[in-house]
Order: structure tokens, then sequence, then C-alpha cells
């Protein structure tokens, strides 16, 4: 019961991104307190906030889209096919909702999710750090609002886990050794900030636009280099007092949690960068393969130990 009804909150939230908790609690019969815990079990795995206040309510951030791959191509007109059938047969505007939702989906995964590249909007340091095509959609939201001009609302972690909600005016986008960064007005800090994309859990377009400020490149507080290595594939588990590290590292797209502990699976540069980076770590984070990394990790541990 409590499954289904999960589910179909995500749903409801996917198409209105935004609903009150009275009005869930009246669609399934339970209670206030009773959704707000549904919801803290869905903010575990999506980007969803609840905003108090006059017009508050439990919203979906606006970057969040269905995975790619979520369900193949098959499975998509299968079930396409039978909200058709079911809405013959119950004409209710949620079996069309649904619908619509689905067959928006799979025009979307036909298209290439990586950003335009557009001058301007993208400053690129090259390296492969982390896995960008998890959290594409975000990094396409950000594009689109340093083109267009759009302020964002968005709550934003710390480093050490602090929430805080602000409004900002994008400028520009940084890739840095696979890290990205967006290079923003604060109004609340008055002044320009880099707030790495990863530590942003969910972001609202406000509907409010800004006029750009001069900044050079050089204000933004980064050094860039370029470095070309080959690629690996890593499965790591991220205990908890790894958990801010590996945030900074490999993003929060990148970071997924098992109801107990917090694991990623991303595509690393193969260099001795990788191993130290690692070990810098100490017992934050835990190679789970490839056993050639373990093995890496493990002789660097040792000298380190032999050392003293």
């Amino acid at each position: 019961m409590k499954f289904s009804i999960l589910m179909e909150i995500f749903f409801e939230l996917l198409t209105k991104r935004k609903v009150t908790a009275v009005y869930l609690a009246e669609k399934y019969e339970t209670s206030v307190r009773t959704i707000y815990r549904y919801v803290d079990d869905l903010s575990l795995c999506i980007p969803v906030t609840v905003n108090r206040g006059r017009n508050g309510g439990i919203c979906l951030s606006d970057s969040f889209k269905l995975p790619k791959g979520f369900m193949t191509k098959d499975e998509y007109e299968a079930a396409i096919e039978a909200l058709d059938a079911m809405y013959s047969q119950f004409p209710e505007e949620k079996f069309m909702q649904a619908k619509t939702k689905l067959s928006a989906q799979v025009k979307s995964e036909t298209r290439d999710l990586t950003v335009t590249g557009d001058v301007g909007t993208i400053l690129v340091d090259s390296g492969t750090w982390g896995d960008t095509s998890k959290f594409s959609e975000k990094i396409r939201l950000y594009e689109t609002a340093i083109k267009e001009r759009n302020v964002l609302d968005i709550d934003y972690r710390s480093r050490m886990g602090e929430q805080s909600r602000r409004k900002i005016e994008p400028h520009v986008l940084v890739f840095k050794q696979g890290v990205w960064y967006v290079y923003a007005f604060c109004r609340k800090q008055k002044a320009f900030r880099l707030f790495r994309l990863g530590r942003i859990f969910s972001t609202f377009e406000t509907g409010e636009t800004f006029e750009r400020r001069n900044f050079k490149r050089e204000d933004i507080p980064l050094q860039f280099w370029s470095n070309e290595t080959a690629s690996i594939n890593v499965y790591l588990e991220i205990r908890e007092e790894g958990f801010a590290d590996a945030q900074d590292w490999l993003g929060g797209e990148n970071l997924r949690f098992d109801g107990k502990r917090w694991f990623a699976d991303v595509t690393l540069p193969d260099d001795n960068a990788l191993v130290q980076k690692i070990v810098s770590m100490g017992a934050g984070v835990k190679v789970l393969s490839p056993e050639p990394l373990k093995a890496r990790v493990k002789a660097a541990a040792r000298a380190i130990f032999e050392n003293y």
C-alpha cells in the first residue's frame, strides 16, 4: 500500500511539479503527517522540497526528469497502449496525463542530452571526473537560464550539510576535472559566487529575468589545466564520514542510497591522481571494483603506513 501511494505521489509530482500535503492527504485518505513521512522517503532518491507558507507546497525540482533508460522502448509502448485502453474504458484525465508524460519521455530519449556548448554559457576545463550524463537535465536547465537570463531559486547544501535557499543570476557554467559549477550572482550575498551543481539539491524557475553583470574569466576562483587520460569504471561504497567529500568530487547525482549505505558507479580517469584521491579520503570511501584499482589503492595505503 505504501509503495503504491509513493509511486502515485511521484507521478503526480512529475505531472504537476507542485502539490499540497492537504490535497494528497484527502486524495489517499490519510493524514497530512503521513504524507510528509512519504515525502521524506521520496526525498532520499529524488529532489523533492517542502516549501512552507501561503504559496508553498511539495515541489519537485524543475531540473528533474525521468532518467534516460527508465524503461525500454517496448516497455514505454506497452504502458502507453495500456493507458489508452484504460482511458477508453474510464475516461479520467489522469490516464491521459500519464500517457502524455510517457510519450514525451520517449521523444526526449531520442535526443542527445548533451549541452550545446554555446560560447558564453560554458567554460570547460578538460578532465573526466564523474559521470555528467546522470544530471544532464540539470545542466541543460542552467544553460537555458544563462542564455535567457532567468533567475533561479535554489536549495543549496553546504559542505557541512547546512541548507539554505537563495535566488541566483547564473552567468556561466564551469566544468573542472569532471565537477560542474555555475558562476552566478547571489542575491543573498550580493556578490558573485561559484556554486557546485552537486550541492544544489533542487532548482526552481522563478519566471523573473535579470540584466547581465560584467565579469572577467579571471574573476572565477578556479585555476585551469588539462589532462588527457584513459577512463575506468569504478564502483564505490561511500561511508558517512566521506559523504561530503564524495558529493563535492562526484556530484550528488552520481550517489545512490540503498536505504543503509551510499554508493557511486562512475567512470573516472585511470591515473595516479585517482588513487591519490581515494587514499586522501581515508576510510570514507571503499573501492568495491575493479580489482586492479583495489590493489593499487592498497599498495598506496601500505606505502604511506610503512613511511611512518
